[in-house]
């Protein structure tokens, strides 16, 4: 199954994608934003094109772990989405991910000039891979992935 991994910010909207397997995420584009329930409905119409079977939005916590004002924004935007996407929304806490998203575009020599338009679609693939590493020994259809690791309790 595909899965659609999201940064959203207030400007735009970073979308990465997973391989068929649900295993691996990569960049996909990035959405400019344009208010109200029009950026929800191009993230549906998206999910559809690309035939995702679950969408997973970045929570932008605090470093404590509070909900606050942009974390509140996300969830409004998810609400949106979760009205006209035929797919599973799920939150996914995404703490500092732009951080490590801009570093290893520094870390690969991309150009300071460039790396705005690409930071984006780098963070939702980092949301994204977190994600389906967590997930990593079961997947939504209840079989085990290749690095199943036996619980020991």
């Amino acid at each position: 199954m595909r899965v659609m991994g999201l940064d959203i910010g207030d400007r735009r909207v970073g979308v990465a994608l997973s391989d068929d397997s649900g295993s691996v995420a990569r960049g996909l584009c990035v959405l400019s934003r344009r208010g109200g329930t029009a950026d929800a409905a191009a993230v549906a119409a998206l999910a559809a094109r690309e035939d995702v079977g679950l969408v997973v939005a970045g929570l932008p916590r605090t470093l404590r772990g509070d909900i606050g004002p942009q974390a509140d924004k996300v969830l409004a935007f998810v609400g949106d989405l979760r009205q006209v996407c035929p797919v599973a929304v799920e939150l996914w806490d995404e703490r500092l991910t732009t951080r490590i998203a801009e570093r290893s575009l520094a870390e690969a020599n991309v150009p300071r000039g460039r790396r705005r338009g690409l930071v984006d679609r780098v963070a939702a693939a980092v949301i994204l891979q977190g994600f389906l590493d967590a997930r990593g020994a079961r997947r939504p259809d209840g079989t085990a992935g290749a690095c199943a690791r036996e619980d020991p309790g």
